[in-house]
């Protein structure tokens, strides 16, 4: 369970769900039809030595490259149009620094655990990769006084920034999540752009803890109750958080972005359905 002012490595608590979501990337980045070619995503499997992560996920490969593919536009997006500021929030084993075809100039903040960076920066200098952006690392809980390390970093709060928040936002207090887009919204210029995903908090996480602990007890997917790391307290809604600090917001829901990128929703596992089914996916603008 879940403790105030817990910490993980990536093989263990929160850090073990990005092992899992690379192991997806991972599957995903293998289908003739890929939405994303994530080439890391299987270093980082492979490096955390467990054999079996490489089977299929029960988070369903479909789910991940859509969701991927919804960060990856939103950061190219961003780029192209002259933002070379990007945070990736809670970055986990996020290799978009490496990855995506960013412009001169660009700055990309990966902000998490400090054992997790760690682990990342290690398996990527063993396989010699070169990060296409100038990449700062900010070894900082989200939970503490994250913007303070990350201007010391160099982040600069006068231009214009491009901010990520893939898959964190369960795994926050209430009062930690409503923190964070005011910590974001204190520090982002105008023309800034935000992206995140959310559940719905009210969602029965009874059935998965049940299927996880009788069906999934002998895989690695079993080894860590994914409900006992979720934050089901009240919140604010993020979408509604921000058009009242007058962001210009769009959600989407997991069909409308199958059929935006022209990938149909195979089934996951029934268990899992039901939050995935309530997941919408936020991208907002502040004006300029």
């Amino acid at each position: 369970m879940r403790t105030e002012g817990d910490t993980w490595d990536i093989v263990s608590s929160v850090g073990m769900t990005a092992l899992f979501v690379a192991a997806a990337r991972a599957v995903e980045s293998k289908r003739p039809d890929a939405l994303v070619h994530d080439q890391f995503a299987e270093l980082f499997v492979a490096a955390a030595g467990d054999p079996e992560l490489r089977e299929q996920s029960p988070l369903g490969t479909e789910f991940m490259g859509l969701r991927s593919k919804f960060f990856d536009n939103l950061f190219l997006t961003a780029a192209e149009d002259g933002v070379r500021q990007a945070v990736i929030l809670a970055a986990g084993l996020d290799a978009r620094a490496y990855r995506l075809n960013w412009p001169q100039g660009m700055v990309v903040y990966e902000i998490d655990q400090p054992k997790v960076l760690e682990f990342k920066r290690q398996v990527l200098a063993d396989a010699g990769a070169t990060p296409r952006a100038e990449r700062r690392e900010v070894a900082v809980d989200l939970r503490e006084n994250w913007p303070a390390a990350l201007i010391e970093e160099g982040f600069d709060p006068t231009v214009p920034t491009v901010w990520s928040a893939e898959g964190l936002l369960p795994y926050l207090p209430g009062a930690a999540q409503d923190a964070l887009f005011a910590r974001i919204a204190q520090l982002s210029a105008p023309g800034s752009r935000l992206a995140s995903d959310a559940f719905d908090p009210d969602v029965d996480l009874t059935r998965l803890a049940e299927f996880q602990a009788e069906q999934l007890r002998d895989t690695p997917f079993g080894k860590i109750d994914i409900t006992s790391l979720f934050y089901t307290d009240d919140r604010s809604d993020p979408a509604e958080w921000l058009t009242n600090q007058g962001w210009a917001t769009t959600t989407v829901a997991p069909e409308e972005l199958a059929e935006r990128y022209d990938r149909p929703l195979s089934a996951v596992l029934e268990p899992f359905a039901e939050m995935f089914n309530s997941i919408k996916y936020l991208s907002a603008v502040k004006p300029s």
